[in-house]
């Protein structure tokens, strides 16, 4: 008991729970979310390569299972879960994702229209040959460094030895905790000019490096259209880049025109596109436009293809800027360039990426030069020594045939130590004794073969000696050289440039503010219909005076308004939310409505409709607000005079709701009606005005288990009689009582 409180660490909680916090955002910045600098991979993308390139599927070899790939990664590197590893493999698999996919996935890796990739055993996978010769190259030459994973049991590279500024090739997206990062991919092409050009200037600005890489270069293609922003995103590391797709217009039947989308923003990529389909049939629908004659999605495995067919003599130029303005077709691309740079997250401006990445590949290069000049000068001591041997290989011959042992002929020829090898000659055991062979010739003069000793074989040995001090040479000038080493970096960049880059295929340019023109509506009075369903339509007035007894025997909710305001609906749950007037279909008195959820937040499944009013009628009156537990309030209707579409339109007490909003203005007395039949009529006089964001008073005493169903507001003069317990009961005649009673119990 005495060695436990021993261990006892007394501190404070709140100590504890910051540094917990801050060790679980660093490791969730550095190990999970943000891409290093250096290679602009994430770990989980880092740890998914190196585990292919381990088990050997490589570019020119069968494909493998993803499955195989995940659980491997899983078990050795990454112990997050299967999903994220199966996620980043698909990634960097897809090429409407990637600049420059790094996976080649064989099976469905789903489709840029949002379908999702197959089952991980069912898809099979390998890397992509610039993968293996430019990511992952060089790795046996010590060129970084490893480290143990997460259980000590494997090691793993800090980074990969890449090549390019693959951060700015394939951009990256992540987020951290209290950060995230958003990197547009570019043009491979561009962006190792843009190195080249760094190498050979280091005072290069951010302005004179855009002469070489123009701007993003988006997978899906698309224009940039604010090229005048990108110097101050290149500079800052952050900013807004405006992206549109690709419209181009072709000639249809009967002399209509087709509107063709051929490229779509990146930030469409995926369920965005089927949003960007129905945003365009809810333009035609609310009467937006009358110019849409149909849409229809022809994309296919060679591109996208989205042809919108237009009315005859439509305003071709018009229509498209509305699809920029009111669509996803113009849409924005935030750009916050964070990776891990130094050990540390940091916003990093086009020209310190660069840096960073050249810094990394002279490391790389220092690291490797450094390696095969090790392992060059071993073959220089060897091959030294074998010819040397040569020349004295009759007194070697001898000391192996008068000697007992291997150890004891190393010795000789590397200490000169004779004692116990028989010698033919004392001439022959003094040049022994002058043999200085280090131990690495000694033991390569042991392990040559007698066919070593031809002439050709000689020659042979020569030249390869020669080769090896050419080498050697080379090397040391690399590391010793700024200047060579380079040389020798640029020449591999341009050598990944002419296999590997391609045509830019994001357009940049300036293009003027897309201006729509709208076309004004008519205002009109019409009448808006809602049936006990949710269905909601509006007809002309003189259709609804037609057709007066049906629509007020059919509907639950008919109100005048105008075909330019709003519908306030307010809900038991405490919310109001507002519909445009014009988002309804406007028709025939027989003509189908649609639900209120299809243009409005409002969810049928959770919460009831209790009011349904003009906006315009609301703002100019008083609202009384009754609820379950019997709190009442009066609020001024310019409270709910609101842009958003949905906002709390009171305070409720938990588990509370209401049951009644109505218009006040021409109200004398309310009744509350009770579960248990307790009735108590009091003067509007007594219900104070409140804010919307107030709970309210309360109307009157109940028992625990009871609650107001019912609320009726009454007006002078006028009778007000209800059906209770199958007899008619005439409110008006109830006694007047006071608001905060327990009313009366009435027996009819």
């Amino acid at each position: 008991m005495a060695d436990i409180q021993e261990n006892i660490i007394r501190t404070e909680y709140s100590e504890i729970m910051q540094k917990s916090y801050i060790d679980y955002a660093m490791s969730v910045i550095i190990a999970r979310a943000l891409p290093d600098v250096r290679d602009g991979l994430k770990p989980v993308q880092r740890r998914t390569l190196y585990d292919m390139y381990e088990l050997g599927i490589r570019y020119d070899r069968p494909y493998r299972k993803c499955a195989r790939i995940v659980g491997d990664t899983m078990g050795k590197y990454h112990p997050h879960g299967d999903s994220s590893i199966y996620e980043a493999l698909v990634v960097m698999a897809q090429e409407f994702k990637k600049g420059l996919p790094l996976v080649d996935g064989h099976g469905n890796f789903g489709s840029i229209e949002g379908d999702g990739a197959a089952a991980m055993r069912y898809t099979e996978a390998r890397l992509q040959k610039i993968t293996q010769e430019v990511y992952l190259s060089d790795m046996d030459k010590q060129v970084v460094d490893f480290l143990p994973n997460f259980d000590e049991t494997e090691k793993e590279p800090e980074v990969l030895p890449v090549k390019i500024p693959n951060l700015l090739v394939n951009g990256a997206d992540g987020i951290a905790v209290g950060m995230a990062t958003s990197i547009p991919p570019h043009n491979l092409g561009e962006v190792i000019d843009a190195v080249i050009a760094y190498m050979k200037n280091n005072e290069i600005t951010v302005r004179e490096l855009m002469e070489y890489i123009k701007g993003p270069d988006f997978p899906t293609g698309g224009i940039v259209v604010n090229k005048d922003d990108l110097l101050s995103i290149y500079e800052t590391g952050t900013g807004k880049i405006k992206i549109r797709g690709k419209v181009e217009v072709e000639k249809g039947k009967n002399g209509k025109s087709l509107l063709v989308i051929t490229e779509i923003p990146y930030t469409m990529i995926g369920a965005n596109i089927g949003k960007f389909l129905n945003d365009v049939a809810a333009l035609s629908e609310s009467k937006k436009t009358t110019d849409i004659v149909d849409i229809a999605n022809q994309s296919s495995k060679e591109g996208i293809r989205i042809v919108i067919e237009l009315k005859k003599g439509a305003d071709v130029e018009n229509l498209k800027n509305m699809l920029y303005k009111k669509t996803r077709l113009e849409d924005t691309f935030g750009v916050n360039m964070l990776a891990v740079a130094d050990g540390k997250p940091e916003t990093l401006s086009l020209k310190q990426i660069i840096e960073h990445h050249v810094d990394f590949q002279f490391d790389i290069a220092t690291r490797k030069y450094t390696s095969l000049l090790a392992k060059e000068r071993e073959n220089q001591e060897v091959q030294e020594g074998l010819i040397k041997a040569c020349d004295v290989i009759d007194l070697i011959i001898e000391i192996l045939r008068g000697s007992k042992s291997r150890e004891q002929v190393k010795k000789c020829l590397i200490y000169g130590e004779t004692e116990g090898i028989h010698f033919k000659t004392k001439t022959s055991e003094r040049q022994a004794k002058k043999l200085h062979f280090t131990e690495r010739q000694a033991t390569a003069i042991l392990d040559m073969r007698l066919y070593k000793l031809i002439g050709l074989e000689i020659e042979t040995l020569m030249a390869e000696h020669e080769e090896t001090m050419k080498k050697i040479a080379l090397y040391e000038d690399i590391l010793n050289n700024y200047s060579s080493m380079s040389k020798v970096i640029i020449k591999e960049l341009q050598k990944v440039k002419k296999e590997y880059s391609r045509v830019r295929r994001t357009v940049v340019e300036n293009a003027a503010e897309a201006v729509y023109e709208e076309k004004k509506i008519e205002e009109m009075e019409v009448v808006f219909l809602m049936d006990r369903f949710g269905y909601a339509r509006t007809i002309d007035k003189s259709t609804y005076e037609r057709n007066k007894e049906t629509a007020d025997s059919e509907n639950k909710y008919v109100l005048t308004c105008m075909n330019t305001g709003k519908i306030c609906l307010f809900t038991d749950a405490g919310r109001m939310y507002t519909i445009k007037v014009q988002e309804l279909p406007f028709g025939k008195f027989r003509d189908k409505g649609i639900p209120v959820d299809n243009v409005s937040n409002y969810d049928s499944a959770a919460e009831q409709i209790v009011f349904v009013g003009s906006m315009a009628d609301i703002i100019h009156t008083t609202l009384c607000f009754v609820t379950a537990k019997g709190m009442v309030k009066l609020v001024e209707g310019k409270e709910f005079d609101v842009a958003k579409r949905t906002i709390s339109s009171t305070k409720l007490a938990e588990e509370d709701s209401i049951v009644m909003v109505q218009n006040a203005e021409a109200m004398e007395h309310l009744v509350l009606q009770t579960k248990e039949g307790y009735f108590l009529k009091f003067l509007k006089a007594e219900i104070p005005y409140k804010k919307k964001t107030a709970l309210g008073v309360r109307g009157i005493k109940m028992n625990e288990s009871d609650c107001v169903e019912h609320a009726y507001m009454l007006e002078n003069r006028t009778e007000y009689p209800i059906s209770y317990k199958e007899k008619t009961l005439v409110l008006n005649k109830l006694k007047l009582g006071k608001r905060d009673t327990k009313g009366t119990k009435t027996r009819v």
